[in-house]
């Protein structure tokens, strides 16, 4: 994998990632199998606000492990706050998990069953950090939210996502991507479950407040096919692998406790 230490493969996959990244085994791990009856409905959980009315894509990516758009985060344009954040934390990426053909590829889980496709929009911490860097190492750096993507019909907007697809298809590749708003992306209602955890790829910093919406949104099998023709791979390299199961296995709750907005 082109000195890469992890990947999704049998030989570098989330099973051996604890070896160059010893948080693998800590105690607030991500993701988890989401239990609703045994998650305790919390009445000081406000709802979740997004503020991303002025938000600025500036560009999509394929970073050999999924495909990421990036925003700018020089400012308080586009954030999430409300809900268990103590503090406004800025969108700084948006990037997806899935599985195979026709297989389920969300990293979180309800009640063991998994999801298509899990849509990450990662958030940090600026009234408290200088950098994302900075707080993507603190305990209470991050906000990640989760959105669960299921098949059945096409979904009307992700079509901006999936047609620009093949411009990224190798590792590597990157392009100019403006002028589009996540909003699109979100389900009706923003119930969400929230809990303590970690960022679900190396290095694995227990750095995250997610916040796991409850209702999904709907894709078609079509526009989940778009993301399969993506590599693992660079150009230059001469065997192509096709991107497809870049999701981590359920991790152990270890005493966590998971808390309802309703």
């Amino acid at each position: 994998m082109s000195g890469n230490l992890w990947g999704y493969g049998k030989e570098d996959g989330p099973s051996v990632w604890h070896k160059h990244y010893p948080s693998a085994k800590g105690n607030q791990q991500s993701p988890i199998d989401i239990v609703p009856h045994q998650v305790s409905h919390d009445p000081s959980l406000g709802p979740i606000v997004l503020n991303y009315d002025h938000c600025t894509s500036i560009s999509i990516s394929n970073n050999g492990h999924s495909v990421v758009v990036e925003f700018d985060d020089s400012d308080d344009r586009s954030v999430i706050l409300g809900g268990p954040l103590v503090n406004p934390c800025r969108l700084k990426q948006f990037h997806f998990h899935w599985g195979g053909k026709g297989c389920c590829g969300s990293e979180h889980s309800v009640a063991g069953k998994n999801y298509a496709s899990e849509l990450h929009l990662v958030h940090w911490n600026a009234v408290k950090y200088r950098t994302y860097g900075e707080a993507a190492t603190a305990p209470d750096g991050l906000a990640v939210l989760g959105i669960f993507l299921q098949t059945g019909d096409d979904h009307r907007w992700l079509h901006m996502i999936t047609d620009a697809l093949f411009m990224v298809k190798f590792k590597g590749s990157v392009t100019d991507f403006r002028g589009f708003n996540p909003k699109c992306l979100l389900p009706s209602s923003l119930h969400y479950w929230t809990y303590p955890g970690s960022v679900t790829t190396p290095p694995l910093h227990e750095s995250v407040t997610w916040i796991i919406l409850k209702e999904p949104i709907t894709v078609s099998e079509r526009q989940m096919s778009k993301f399969r023709m993506l590599l693992f791979t660079a150009e230059e390299e001469d065997q192509r692998m096709r991107m497809e199961n870049n999701f981590r296995p359920p991790q152990p709750l270890k005493g966590r406790k998971v808390r309802s907005s309703v």
